[in-house]
């Protein structure tokens, strides 16, 4: 066993060849060395030419001393999942889930939408971030800006309209898709939850043939997100910056994170009570009666009790 050959088998390992077998030469057949037959081979080198058979241990002792190095480079290079964080256990600890919960409280008309958003893991200075709830609010459903603003003064919500030109009025057929950026607050009774609440109410819709209901689907809100320094868990669930006001008063804009979260309900279906269109003859005779009706009781009663003075 000559320094050509150990040489030959390191630089063959060190391409991912793990075989041992000589290469081809001309006018001779191919060759399989068998770890066994290896091991005779060497050792019989040993007592043959001690000073070869030293460098060959030397060789194969560097092999393992570089493979042992490479080793966890190696680990590290490995491609990220889908969740946003690498196949890593001291990694993926630290993008723990963003969830996120909708509820509609109430009945009738009128209504309350609650927004609940919870970490996965308890996260230090919490405090030191913002969280802003963008909700897109369907046509079948409006806010009250003058009922917001009642709730600001009493420090109940914090809530921003974005859209202008607004009409509470207008019934579902006639008006448009609206948003609102809620301010969400620190849970009192969670150290790493936050939620959000805003009254909603239902609008007009026409009336149907067959069926005497309509539903109303709220999707899930756009979750922003601003910190004063940086979180874990800003890299692994931001997926873009958005501009937004920096504070519900505030005249200064701030670029928000996008947040990714896991939604417990993929949106929040709500049923609306309609009108037949076979009652519309029944409701517009009873309708005209009570009217004249109740005009002429008033008029009689002006008449019967009033004081003129010419």
């Amino acid at each position: 066993m000559t320094d050509r050959t150990c040489q030959n088998w390191f630089a063959k390992f060190r391409a991912g060849d793990s075989s041992l077998d000589d290469a081809p030469r001309s006018g001779s057949s191919d060759r399989s060395l068998s770890p066994r037959a290896l091991l005779g081979r060497a050792f019989s080198g040993v007592l043959a030419t001690p000073a070869v058979a030293v460098r060959a241990v030397a060789w194969l002792l560097l092999w393992e001393v570089a493979e042992l190095i490479c080793s966890p480079a190696i680990a590290f290079n490995t491609t990220p999942t889908d969740a946003g964080w690498l196949d890593f256990p001291g990694i993926r600890a630290t993008c723990s889930e963003i969830i996120l919960r909708q509820e509609v409280l109430k009945d009738g008309f009128h209504r309350d939408l609650l927004i609940k958003v919870k970490f996965g893991e308890s996260i230090e200075d919490l405090q030191t971030c913002r969280l802003l709830i963008k909700q897109y609010i369907p046509t079948g459903l409006f806010v009250d800006p003058y009922e917001l603003a009642s709730l600001r003064e009493r420090n109940i919500t914090e809530v921003v309209m974005v859209s202008e030109n607004f009409n509470i009025e207008a019934p579902n057929y006639l008006s448009k898709e609206s948003e609102v950026l809620i301010y969400a607050r620190q849970d009192s009774q969670c150290i790493d939850c936050f939620q959000a609440f805003l009254p909603v109410h239902y609008r007009y819709h026409r009336p149907h043939s067959k069926d005497g209901e309509t539903f109303i689907v709220l999707n899930n809100p756009d979750l922003l997100m601003y910190c004063d320094q940086e979180f874990p868990i800003l890299k692994c669930w931001a997926q873009s910056e958005v501009t937004a006001p920096c504070a519900l008063n505030s005249k200064d804009n701030c670029q928000w994170n996008n947040m990714k979260y896991k939604s417990v309900y993929k949106n929040a279906n709500l049923q609306v009570p309609v009108g037949l269109t076979i009652h519309t003859s029944l409701v517009c005779s009873v309708t005209l009666f009570i009217t004249i009706l109740c005009s002429t009781l008033i008029l009689v009663a002006v008449f019967k009790y009033g004081h003129f003075s010419l």
